[in-house]
């Protein structure tokens, strides 16, 4: 059994920053791909940023020069540095793990909340 847990989000201004962090726990010693997703009211999921477990990352283009995404190997821990927030990054975020098994695991979520 694999649980994800995440913290770090709240409500800040536009233009502030926050850090994400989703904890791997469990029955997996090592992810191959770990990253986040973030879903909207009233929009599909989507993709933010991925990174891999030998570090090529992926992020969204409407983030890119605002996110940044680590890991923590020895941790199994997962990071989304987010600076320049803006309203329409509102969302919940969610910590998405793939296993050197190509399974898929999930967190619960973490709500983002940018003001204007």
């Amino acid at each position: 059994q694999v649980q994800l847990v995440e913290s770090g989000g709240g409500l800040v201004q536009a233009g502030g920053s926050l850090r994400l962090s989703c904890a791997a726990s469990g029955s997996i010693f090592k992810f191959n791909i770990m990253g986040w997703y973030r879903q909207a009211p009233g929009k599909e999921r989507e993709l933010v940023a991925q990174i891999s477990s030998y570090g090529p990352t992926n992020l969204a283009d409407s983030v890119k020069g605002r996110f940044t995404i680590t890991r923590d190997n020895a941790k199994n821990t997962v990071y989304l540095q987010m600076n320049s927030l803006k309203p329409e990054d509102t969302a919940v975020y969610y910590c998405h793990c793939v296993s050197l098994g190509q399974n898929d695991y999930w967190g619960q979520g973490t709500q983002v909340t940018v003001s204007s």
